[in-house]
């Protein structure tokens, strides 16, 4: 876990700190003390009046002021180094609760405590609280609007995921796949393997990518080590395919993998009953009935997008349609009915790709009515999502929710920044999403 700054030494800007500015402040007892004691007020008559109606609600007692309270005794009126002894020991003393701002500010008020500016300024120290930040709860509300990606033809684009682990299959143990899809068909292609190295996504790409559907203008990966090795983009670019990589710890910025893994999960699921281990077998079953299957996107098959043709499925071999039964006998039928589908399969595309377009619009409504935008501009201080890899030892439920600080150092695009460790004055290797950040207060 990262260190507190002010423990580590990091300087975190030169802005003063609230105990800073709450030091500085003019002593806010003086002109009422004077008004009671002495009658002095302000050459103002506005500014005098206010005063007059002010002190009606205080007294002194024993050379100290008092407010009178409508719920209980008088308040001890307290001002600079007192006040902020009083927030301290109540919200992280040895019978602090780390609590908000407002309930901070009643208990106070219940000690017996007061100050004009005692909620906003329980307000304050609680935001600023480094434990009650790195102990608060994970955001779970999208931070920024939603991005779609299409693509205007058929193998174009395709997104790039690996699934697993899952249990071991067959005598080679396969327990991990590799799914690519086309962004505008849907077409899945996928492959079981036991391990997947660098080597074995090169392969899959040129014989089952590159030699089936030819050259893609771009592919959509995440963070994997397979995905960002030297070796793998080499073999990109030697091929002038474009390599996207989606910000690390957040899988919805390679949504259509994900949804891809999601469908043949379910279909693996549903076929498999309690011969769980089997699922290697059928995953060439999955991927054809997923080729087969009108898209909620496109209404249209993967198939029929890729080939102009719907595909003949066991279906019409087992109760036989037209196809089945007149095209083979009669040629000039069958001949006349394919040149129709060629002539049809541009229209065809370009409805389908006005029809994601549609559904993109639609899901981005859905989904940006849910969002509550996190921006940061370069500078500002953040707290970084604790994941697994990064969570205290031996800490369990007890470990900080958020690590840091960090601070942005660039904007990559909307909701995706670099940042720079603080304490190590180190900028990170990968860049972060919003979604992972919050604000860090100091």
């Amino acid at each position: 876990m990262e260190e507190n700054p002010s423990e580590a030494g990091a300087d975190v800007g030169n802005t003063p700190s609230f105990e800073e500015q709450v030091l500085k402040r003019p002593d806010w007892r003086i002109a009422i003390m004077q008004y009671i004691k002495e009658g002095v007020v302000p050459p103002n008559k506005w500014d005098a009046r206010k005063l007059k109606q002010l002190s009606s609600k205080y007294c002194i007692i024993d050379s100290k002021l008092y407010k009178r309270s409508m719920s209980g005794p008088y308040l001890v009126c307290v001002h600079g180094l007192d006040m902020l002894k009083v927030m301290a020991e109540l919200h992280e003393g040895s019978c602090g609760s780390h609590s908000g701002g407002r309930a901070s500010a009643i208990r106070i008020k219940k000690q017996g405590y007061f100050w004009p500016t005692i909620v906003a300024d329980c307000e304050t120290y609680s935001a600023k609280c480094d434990k009650c930040q790195r102990h608060a709860p994970i955001i779970h509300q999208p931070a920024e609007l939603m991005s779609s990606i299409s693509a205007p033809y058929p193998f174009m684009r395709w997104s790039m995921d690996i699934m697993g682990p899952m249990v071991p299959s067959g005598d080679n143990e396969l327990r991990f796949v590799l799914v690519l899809t086309d962004y505008f068909t849907k077409w899945i292609e996928a492959e079981a393997y036991s391990q997947i190295t660098k080597e074995q996504v090169e392969k899959f790409i040129w014989q089952n990518i590159i030699c089936r559907h030819g050259i893609p203008y771009e592919i959509v990966t995440d963070n994997g080590s397979q995905f960002i090795s030297k070796s793998f983009r080499h073999f990109c670019e030697s091929r002038n395919i474009r390599l996207t990589t989606s910000t690390p710890r957040y899988p919805q910025g390679n949504g259509q993998a994900e949804a891809a893994n999601k469908t043949i999960i379910s279909n693996l699921k549903k076929r498999l009953g309690s011969k769980k281990r089997r699922w290697a077998e059928k995953l060439p079953e999955v991927l054809w009935a997923c080729r087969t299957t009108p898209r909620k996107a496109t209404e249209q098959t993967p198939f029929s997008l890729a080939y102009g043709i719907e595909a003949v499925i066991p279906a019409e071999v087992t109760v036989p349609s037209l196809r089945r039964t007149l095209c083979p006998i009669n040629e000039e039928l069958n001949n006349e009915l394919l040149l129709d589908y060629l002539d049809l399969i541009d229209e065809q595309r370009d409805q389908a790709y006005i029809r994601i377009q549609n559904y993109q619009q639609a899901a981005a409504r859905y989904y940006n009515s849910k969002v509550k935008q996190r921006r940061f501009a370069v500078g500002d201080l953040v707290l970084r999502k604790v994941f697994t890899a990064t969570q205290e030892p031996d800490a369990g439920k007890l470990g900080a929710n958020w690590e840091g600080p960090y601070e942005i150092i660039e904007i990559v695009k909307n909701g995706v920044y670099k940042l720079k460790n603080v304490r190590k004055n180190k900028p990170e290797k990968n860049s972060r999403n919003a979604m992972n950040l919050k604000k860090y207060y100091h």
